[in-house]
């Protein structure tokens, strides 16, 4: 198969959990720090060798397209104003990859998004991943890189896993299937948040994958599911039934950054690491503790 060289990032839901703020402003575009997640997410990507970024949008999603376009007006006052690095950083955003833009159509759910893709995607295999599900590894490989290392390993579809406690068991789907080597599971398949008592494994399942475009007519013959919608989860699991379907078990930190928990506690561990930040804040974070 050819390299994996597009990304799906799906970015046309409402942002429930973040009114009224995402009532205006899509989800994606809240700031860790001075950095909209979707950034971050993107520069991943980036990072990770891919050179199509393709984010399927909808109503009110118009900033995600603003901020990854060139805005020659800000650039020219930036300049004008003698801040050449700012200017240089702006530009650059526009130039992190080739950005395509299409508007969701079909039923509810983080499947429609994905088949919306498939004409751009034809018959390659492709990354997707959430625009707001945030992973660093500051020590290595972008998590999405460490799909890709076992896709083209194996061939076949990779999901990205990480090691849960009890509790996780209730917030997680978790992973039932074997070890085949380090850090590398074969899914049979996958228990939604079953708790700690029924749960067949300690390890969760997160939201990015590595997909083979036999996906597509996979969810084209999945059945709407809850709610009336189709479920990217349920496609996969009908198409592990004619090839195996692998997890990676990566190295990072998770950020769920679409809760209000998630994006705060990025927010302080990316202050904590910044020099311009990292003396001051912690001083506040030690006179607001005492």
């Amino acid at each position: 198969m050819p390299k994996i060289k597009k990304a799906v990032i799906p970015v046309a839901g409402f942002g429930t959990r973040f009114l009224p703020a995402t009532k205006a402003m899509p989800k994606e575009m809240m700031p860790i720090i001075d950095k909209p997640v979707i950034q971050y997410i993107v520069e991943e990507a980036v990072a990770s060798g891919i050179e199509d970024i393709i984010l399927v949008t909808g109503a009110a999603k118009r900033a995600i397209e603003d901020h990854f376009d060139y805005n020659y007006e800000l650039q020219n006052w930036l300049k004008k104003q003698g801040k050449e690095e700012l200017r240089k950083q702006i530009k650059g955003i526009a130039d992190l990859a080739n950005f395509i833009y299409i508007r969701q159509k079909g039923p509810y759910g983080n499947g429609t998004p994905v088949l919306n893709a498939k004409r751009i995607i034809g018959n390659e295999p492709f990354a997707v991943i959430w625009g707001d599900d945030l992973f660093i590894n500051h020590d290595g490989q972008p998590r999405l890189k460490q799909l890709i290392n076992v896709f083209e390993k194996y061939q076949d579809p990779v999901l990205t896993a990480i090691k849960i406690d009890a509790e996780g068991t209730k917030k997680y789907g978790v992973i039932d299937g074997f070890k085949v080597e380090d850090n590398v599971y074969q899914i049979k398949k996958i228990v939604e948040k079953p708790g700690p008592a029924k749960a067949p494994s300690k390890i969760g399942a997160l939201g990015a994958y590595i997909l083979t475009p036999d996906i597509f007519t996979a969810l084209e013959k999945t059945k709407t599911g809850q709610g009336g919608e189709l479920w990217l989860v349920d496609a996969i699991f009908n198409l592990s039934k004619k090839r195996p379907i692998y997890a990676a078990l990566v190295e990072g930190t998770y950020y769920d950054t679409g809760s209000k928990l998630g994006w705060l506690k990025a927010n302080i561990d990316f202050a904590l690491q910044r020099p311009d930040l990292k003396k001051d804040f912690s001083k506040y974070l030690k006179q607001i503790h005492a």
